[in-house]
């Protein structure tokens, strides 16, 4: 007789690392972007996720109705993320949209100066920023579309009367009838000066529009 051959334990199964609760894909991600099983997004991916959601609802809902929280849901993330990323409403806007002026950086700025020197202030500044062709250039854009596109004229009136305006109106306690004033007159020779081109306005100094500028729209201000 041969001897038994002895009988072997079976191996013990390797470890496998615990499911994670972040790793797991949310319900509501964003269609059209590819997630590797078991992988948590990246924060680029997660930060263009968040941007997709929100020009898709600013697009449907306008500035006013589109919510952080909304965003973050549409996007499948946690609000926390919008604001880690973006910090606010008014910062998800300007990134999502591509908008050339951030509001968090312009108002204080204007608001900042004096009182007897508001008007000068908010001159200087709307020429400094139309006179950059990178931030000119999608400002006539957007104009161009608020003109032929309701949604867009919706989207972009809101956003100006909430977080440019208003918040300007705000700080000073200037009626935001005047700050409207102020703000149409020079989107008005902002336009003859860089988009219809009409002499004299067109080839006028920066300092010469100041000179002549600054007063009325110190009027609006006082």
């Amino acid at each position: 007789m041969t001897e038994a051959e002895p009988v072997r334990p079976d191996p013990e199964p390797e470890p496998t690392e615990p499911v994670r609760p972040d790793s797991v894909r949310p319900e509501a991600e964003r269609p059209g972007i590819e997630r590797r099983p078991g992988r948590r997004p990246g924060p680029t991916e997660t930060r263009e996720a968040i941007l997709a959601a929100a020009r898709e609802l600013f697009a449907e809902k306008g500035y006013d109705g589109a919510s952080l929280r909304a965003i973050a849901r549409t996007a499948g993330v946690d609000p926390a993320l919008v604001h880690h990323f973006f910090g606010n409403k008014e910062g998800v806007f300007v990134a999502a949209m591509r908008f050339p002026v951030d509001p968090s950086e312009l108002v204080p700025r204007i608001m900042a100066a004096p009182r007897d020197r508001l008007g000068e202030t908010l001159v200087r500044t709307f020429l400094e920023v139309w006179t950059d062709d990178e931030r000119r250039a999608p400002i006539m854009a957007m104009l161009r579309s608020a003109m032929t596109n309701e949604q867009a004229a919706v989207m972009m009136r809101q956003f100006v009367s909430s977080a440019l305006l208003g918040r300007a109106a705000e700080i000073h306690g200037i009626p935001l009838i005047r700050v409207n004033a102020a703000a149409g007159q020079m989107i008005g020779v902002m336009l003859l000066r860089y988009v219809l081109k009409v002499e004299p306005i067109a080839s006028a100094s920066p300092e010469e529009l100041v000179e002549l500028l600054a007063p009325s729209i110190q009027l609006y201000l006082a």
